[in-house]
């Protein structure tokens, strides 16, 4: 679901190397869940990679909260596939966004 921004690396690195920081939210790997609340009809909604890239040291599935999405980045990804313009994207992304963790569920019936 974010975007690429590229900046060019120093002379260490080899020549013509772009480092590229990607942000996940426009990427079509960025996916959406619910996450039950534990014996209740309601949920949180997080976000995950579907591509499997957010892994913890051990290798379990890192799972993040929803309204942190506009934050999540990588310095390079080789599973990134853009949904459109990261820039425009973003910052509507971010008018949309809650501004912390809420529960969603049958309970509002």
């Amino acid at each position: 679901m974010l975007g690429v921004e590229t900046a060019h690396v120093g002379d260490s690195l080899d020549e013509g190397y772009a480092h590229t920081k990607v942000y996940c939210a426009n990427c079509v790997h960025c996916k959406v869940v619910p996450e039950l609340v534990e014996q209740s009809d309601t949920y949180y909604l997080r976000v995950r990679c579907d591509a499997g890239k957010w892994r913890k040291k051990l290798g379990d599935e890192k799972i993040y909260k929803y309204f942190t999405v506009a934050r999540r980045s990588m310095d390079f990804c080789e599973s990134y596939e853009p949904m459109g313009d990261a820039r425009e994207f973003i910052r509507e992304l971010k008018k949309s966004l809650p501004i912390r963790d809420e529960v969603y569920g049958s309970s509002q019936t």
